[in-house]
């Protein structure tokens, strides 16, 4: 057994869609990044590379390749699983928590779990999301952005 986290922030800027676990959110503002800057997605793809000792995101998909401008984090995702299944791994399971001040997103997670474990290929039980604020406190609670975090269990396929 290996685990791994993960952790993104982007900030919030107008003109974008807000993306988030691979849900577009009607809001105001959307997060600006180099690909559909998804910080669930982002968190979890960390937390899964992290796991099998493959570094970051960054590292897989930097920001400089034009291929990856506007791409789906959810597509991202999909590469990220392979790679830990070519490395030996297979997910056990996943947490998350989406530290936002707004919008409200308890009615768009369970999209979101669905859209991971149907990525991850493993049962919806497996994959758990979570959203706070901070209170209004620091940037995030300024609503300039929104940050992510995960934690991801995988099991070696030889055990």
């Amino acid at each position: 057994m290996r685990v791994g986290i993960g952790y993104d922030v982007h900030p919030l800027v107008e003109g974008r869609t807000l993306i988030i676990g691979g849900v577009n959110i009607p809001h105001s503002h959307g997060l600006w990044g180099h690909s559909d800057a998804d910080v669930l997605i982002h968190a979890l793809m960390d937390a899964l590379l992290g796991a099998v000792g493959e570094g970051d995101i960054g590292r897989h998909f930097p920001d400089s390749e034009e291929e990856y401008r506007d791409i789906s984090s959810i597509l991202l995702l999909a590469r990220v699983i392979k790679l830990v299944r070519k490395k030996g791994f297979v997910v056990v399971n996943v947490d998350s928590v989406i530290i936002a001040q707004k919008p409200r997103l308890a009615p768009f997670i369970p999209q979101m779990i669905s859209n991971i474990s149907s990525t991850l290929e493993v049962e919806p039980e497996d994959v758990n999301v979570k959203a706070t604020t901070t209170e209004r406190l620091g940037s995030l609670g300024r609503e300039e952005g929104i940050g992510a975090q995960a934690i991801a269990l995988v099991s070696s396929l030889y055990e």
